[in-house]
């Protein structure tokens, strides 16, 4: 929106040139993102009270210390959702595909993530959505983004998977493995960062972290130069999503000043599915899927003790973990609960650091 006007004002003053640059906008999203997220954030949180959106359920079965969160408000997410979607209209060109295809998933999965929190908190219904039916929407909205991605690619590089740190190894892939990859991706990821979204403040900084290291494939990949120097596949116009990336990472900070430990809001499923859908689908984009997996090592590891607490107890009737996800198995070992977050945040930075080295070593 603002970077039309400035296109205009450019005509009759040639300082306004400094918007068309993509570093300059991200920068503005970031700060955008977060000035909203620290100027509206009491007023939706009170708002979220008025709502009845607090009670959040707590597991009976869970650390003892959550119990005295029981009534912190949820569906916080919400705040996120709201500053992303207005700083990348402000800042962000809408002209391009990308930009619109990431914040319609965002919106998407966040509808979903509403419904889902509405149902548990305001209807006092524990489960929530039924399982099915949530993964079914899911499904829908991933496959969609996949087939507009595969249909509307214009460069032969859009639709080939590349593995990390062989520059030679490139598979072009055929419309329902592309479809396929990008589902999982997409729909994967959104569940595991709502996985991960059990302790204040716990996936909200990996999140940042994360679309911060997206943002610098983006920038990169959407760069002639820069991705003939780098050997990474060029995806003309994907560059525009550091202007989402900044956004997300903007939002996220601001976000977190109210979900630190002790946490005044949480994020809700509203915001965790949303957040994670989008984080999958910028890797999908910039052809970065396995670079996600490393970055996000967080999730995957949250969603892999989940899986394998499931299985073991479903084969032998025992649990490897003392609770799963793995963030409560260490709870119940005796951590203080901002000794794992900081601790997994620690992990998500060096995860983050060997991505982006990725971007060097092939």
């Amino acid at each position: 929106m603002l970077l039309e006007l400035t296109r205009w004002l450019e005509q009759l003053q040639g300082h306004f040139g400094l918007f068309a640059y993509l570093t300059f906008r991200g920068i503005l999203s970031a700060l955008t993102a977060l000035f909203l997220s620290l100027w509206i954030g009491p007023v939706v949180i009170r708002r979220l009270g008025q709502l009845k959106a607090g009670g959040q359920p707590i597991r009976s079965d869970g650390p003892k210390s959550h119990f005295s969160k029981a009534g912190t408000p949820t569906m916080g997410g919400a705040l996120i959702l709201l500053t992303v979607l207005a700083s990348v209209l402000l800042w962000g060109d809408l002209r391009n595909r990308y930009v619109w295809l990431v914040l319609a998933v965002m919106v998407a999965f966040g509808a979903i993530g509403w419904w889902d929190d509405w149902i548990k908190i305001v209807r006092r219904d524990p489960n929530g959505m039924r399982s099915r039916t949530k993964y079914f929407l899911q499904s829908v909205v991933g496959l969609a983004a996949g087939l507009f991605l595969y249909y509307t690619a214009d460069v032969p590089a859009a639709t080939t998977f590349y593995i990390p740190l062989f520059k030679q190894v490139a598979l072009p892939l055929v419309s329902v493995s592309f479809v396929f990859i990008a589902y999982l991706w997409i729909v994967g990821f959104s569940n595991a960062v709502n996985l991960t979204d059990g302790l204040d403040g716990l996936a909200i900084m990996p999140t940042v972290l994360v679309a911060c290291a997206l943002g610098v494939f983006a920038y990169a990949s959407g760069n002639a130069v820069f991705s003939n120097y780098l050997q990474i596949p060029q995806i003309p116009g994907a560059g525009e999503l550091i202007v989402v990336c900044a956004a997300i990472a903007g939002a996220g900070l601001g976000f977190l000043w109210f979900n630190t430990y002790p946490a005044m809001v949480f994020m809700g499923d509203i915001g965790a599915l949303a957040l994670g859908a989008v984080l999958g689908t910028i890797a999908v984009i910039v052809r970065q899927e396995l670079v996600l997996v490393i970055m996000g090592g967080i999730f995957v590891i949250e969603t892999l003790s989940v899986m394998i607490q499931v299985a073991s107890f479903k084969l032998t009737g025992k649990r490897v973990f003392k609770m799963a996800p793995i963030h409560h198995h260490f709870e119940l070992k005796g951590w203080p609960e901002p000794r794992v977050i900081v601790r997994f945040w620690i992990i998500s930075v060096v995860l983050v650091l060997i991505g982006l080295a990725t971007l060097k070593v092939r």
